[in-house]
């Protein structure tokens, strides 16, 4: 039995890069051997166990052949005589195809070190197209490490595209899907899985809301990109620079859904775009399984970005009613996401980068005016129940109008 230090630890270790997790594989040993030293087995699909003492994963040294579809069609072979070697052989790329033994020394049976060095993705073996989660996997690496100066192999890139064309990326189940997709928006450079995804076909099969928008034109006056696709790509760029957190960066990945669905006569406008794409965001959030916080998020931004847009000229009263239909005063910090993946909007366009823009302000000044007005002054008065509630509206009103005017008295004399 000898344990070594696998895949993405010694893949970072080489990189200079955080390690989040340690893994290891176990060769010449059983499932029996294992227990009986006190690791605790917690492997569904092949053996895997948590040591005694540091719980990191162990899993036993396995071969895997292909018996039906999907990344779970695997028939896999587990025993003591499954040797290091044959284990590494199994896996998707070679940067993630290294072992480290317990002096430190690096085993490296293809030449992952030099990948990394080279700073390519390249797959192991031609198995690689057996498992249609790596093509996710390996846009979400590209999601990781750009910053880093990685590209994809052409000839890895060729089997995802194979993979796409066998048809396999269809029998993903929509909880993975969510999974790598979440996962890759939280890494450094999100929009590059969605990119990557694209170039080898995949994008259109499993968000094809977001494929289609590629080559729909907007008005080049505000939209100096013109492309709807390629201004989505800006926006998560930009998203990605206001917020570590991945539902306002899927937010401002789904906002503009409702542009593919214009029609063409209509192009480069796109009028009620916002509201045609809430059911369109709801509809791929149903079939990826997204958290409904996530989605709820997701939906506002979509049918609200344009109201947040017209800070500055939207009537009071609607002002505050946009507040109240937004939830703010109940889920303040669900707001400040909207606002976030609203301004990450702005940003999205050639130009537009670095531009300071007043709605944030406008509705942070505003929202705090207005929720400072409570039910307490009123029910003083001796006021109860529809007149409380529409006094506290009036009221509101009043310090939205008194909170905007600076904006409105400056975009009125522009």
């Amino acid at each position: 039995m000898k344990s070594y230090l696998v895949g993405g630890a010694v893949r970072d270790k080489l990189l200079n890069y955080p390690i989040k997790e340690r893994d290891w594989v176990v060769v010449g040993s059983t499932a029996e051997e294992m227990e009986a030293a006190g690791y605790r087995l917690v492997g569904k699909d092949f053996p895997v166990f948590l040591h005694p003492d540091s719980h990191e994963e162990y899993a036993l040294a396995r071969t895997e052949r292909k018996s039906a579809h999907g990344y779970k069609g695997f028939t896999v072979v587990a025993s003591a005589d499954v040797t290091l070697e044959e284990d590494m052989l199994r896996r998707d790329l070679t940067i993630n195809a290294m072992a480290e033994d317990e002096t430190g020394n690096i085993i490296d049976y293809y030449n992952g070190q030099q990948d990394i060095e080279n700073r390519i993705f390249r797959h192991v073996s031609e198995a690689f197209v057996e498992d249609p989660l790596r093509v996710l996997r390996v846009a979400r690496f590209m999601a990781r490490y750009h910053h880093l100066g990685f590209s994809i192999a052409d000839e890895t890139m060729n089997l995802m595209k194979d993979i796409v064309e066998q048809g396999e990326i269809e029998h993903l189940v929509a909880e993975r899907v969510w999974q790598e997709t979440e996962r890759a928006l939280g890494e450094k450079s999100p929009w590059r899985y969605f990119e990557v995804l694209r170039d080898c076909g995949a994008l259109k099969i499993l968000l094809p809301e977001v494929d289609c928008l590629y080559g729909v034109p907007q008005p080049e006056q505000h939209h100096p990109e013109i492309d709807t696709g390629v201004h989505t790509m800006m926006v998560l760029q930009q998203a990605t620079l206001l917020s570590d957190d991945t539902a306002v960066r899927f937010a401002a990945l789904v906002h503009d859904l409702g542009k593919g669905t214009t029609p063409e006569e209509e192009w480069p406008r796109h009028i009620a775009h916002e509201e045609r794409g809430v059911p369109l965001v709801k509809n791929v959030c149903q079939r990826l399984r997204v958290p409904n916080p996530v989605r709820d998020l997701a939906v506002h931004v979509t049918r609200y970005h344009l109201h947040y847009h017209r800070a500055a000229e939207l009537r009071d009263d609607t002002f505050l009613k946009t507040l109240e239909k937004l939830d703010a005063f109940r889920r303040p910090d669900r707001f400040e996401q909207f606002l976030l993946a609203c301004e990450a909007d702005s940003r999205g366009r050639p130009g537009f980068e670095t531009r300071e823009f007043e709605q944030p302000e406008i509705y942070r000044l505003a929202f705090k005016a207005a929720a400072e007005i409570t039910a307490k002054p009123f029910v003083e008065q001796g006021l109860k129940g529809p007149d409380i509630a529409n006094a506290i509206g009036q009221a509101r009103i009043e310090a939205i109008k008194t909170a905007r005017a600076p904006y409105i008295n400056k975009s009125s004399t522009s």
